[in-house]
């Protein structure tokens, strides 16, 4: 600490002002940040203008604290004014940032502490912007995928929600009035309106145990195994499943490796970055395999999930010497792939959700209909 450093007072004393921090600037509250999450968005645009700054020359103190001043108030400019106090104060920026795992993981974490031990932290901070926006498309191509059939259930769960509890009531009473003969699908239905208009908190309560017995399960290993393989089966989906997860595989490991992570290390953190069992299981078969000094081919090919081009190209590229840039060619393949998958499960779902819409409408509608048409028939044939 500084000689000319006053002594702290309260135990919360912030140190003076410095030229990046003006004086007049008051403590900030930060009770709430360890709930609150950093979204991946935000973190990629941090890391992108932290590479902007450093690669321009200037000290990372002074990026750290250019960049706390351009945050918004939330999880991540506490984050970092907490990065930027430790590394003023003499640690190293991996060090300091590896004190808040809630919002930079292990990947995050060693490829700045091998760009310092290489003296090449800007390179480094280039990868891992490129790496955090790749992520995030991925991310933003998946959850688009998925977003449409969603609101279409959600719209058509609102269709029926509305016709029983709205509609067959009113229909119920008329056909009473009228005494018309229904037939067994109109009796379904009115039993139905009846049931969930007498019991409506069965629609609170079985989601809520649903959820509860899904999360149970999930958290049984072999379920959460077998529900990851069967995942990456489904039809069209499990395309866009598999060549997601190894995108996301080979650019964490391409990019690790590219950066000067030893292989090993490389392969835990990888291990504990990929969202599916079976790949996960895949790669620590990998990391026994090279422990052993055998190759990284064997039991990707033996997963099931890596087909045969991709383990060749892996294989050329351990026997080449030339595996990282090997392993980002891959990922980019992928990724290309993975938009084309995307953009047919999309044009394939379109037609299949609207067809289910017009069926659930479609099937309410004759249900309330065709008593009536049996009701005009017999009014007709009675002289009215």
């Amino acid at each position: 600490m500084p000689a000319d450093r006053p002594h702290a007072t309260k135990p919360k004393a912030r140190r003076p002002a410095t030229a990046s921090r003006p004086a007049a600037e008051a403590p900030r509250a930060r009770s709430w940040r360890w709930w609150g999450r950093v979204p991946g968005k935000e973190l990629a645009q941090f890391t992108g203008r932290l590479e902007t700054l450093v690669n321009a020359g200037l000290p990372v103190v002074r990026c750290l604290r250019i960049l706390e001043g351009q945050q918004k108030p939330g999880p991540l400019r506490d984050v970092v004014e907490e990065v930027a106090d430790d590394v003023e104060g003499g640690a190293p920026l991996s060090e300091a940032v590896a004190k808040h795992p809630q919002v930079f993981d292990r990947l995050y974490v060693n490829m700045l502490r091998a760009g310092e031990a290489g003296g090449i932290l800007g390179p480094i901070l280039e990868r891992l912007s490129g790496f955090a926006r790749k992520s995030e498309s991925i991310k933003g191509q998946v959850k688009g995928a998925l977003t449409y059939p969603l609101l279409v259930m959600l719209f058509a769960g609102g269709v029926l929600l509305v016709a029983v509890f709205v509609v067959v009531p009113k229909f119920e009473q008329m056909f009473q009035s009228f005494d018309v003969e229904m037939p067994a699908l109109t009796r379904g239905l009115l039993a139905l309106s009846r049931g969930l208009t007498t019991y409506w908190w069965v629609l609170l309560v079985v989601p809520i145990l649903l959820g509860g017995i899904l999360i149970m399960l999930l958290r049984n290993e072999g379920f959460a195994y077998r529900l990851d393989r069967f995942k990456l089966r489904i039809p069209f989906f499990g395309d866009v499943v598999r060549k997601s997860v190894v995108a996301r595989f080979t650019r964490t490991l391409g990019t690790l490796l590219a950066s000067g992570v030893p292989i090993l290390e490389a392969l835990d953190i990888v291990r504990s970055s990929i969202p599916n069992r079976v790949v996960e299981e895949a790669v620590a078969g990998v990391h026994d395999s090279i422990r052993e000094g055998e190759t990284m081919a064997g039991p990707l090919g033996e997963s099931g999930v890596f087909d045969a081009m991709i383990v060749n190209m892996i294989d050329v590229g351990e026997e080449t010497g030339q595996l990282d840039k090997m392993l980002i060619r891959i990922s980019e393949d992928s990724e290309a792939e993975l938009d084309t998958s995307i953009t047919v499960l999309f044009k394939a779902l379109e037609p299949v959700m609207l067809l289910f819409v017009a069926v659930i409408v479609g099937t309410i509608a004759f249900a309330l209909f065709s008593p009536m048409i049996r009701l005009m028939e017999s009014m007709s044939g009675s002289g009215f």
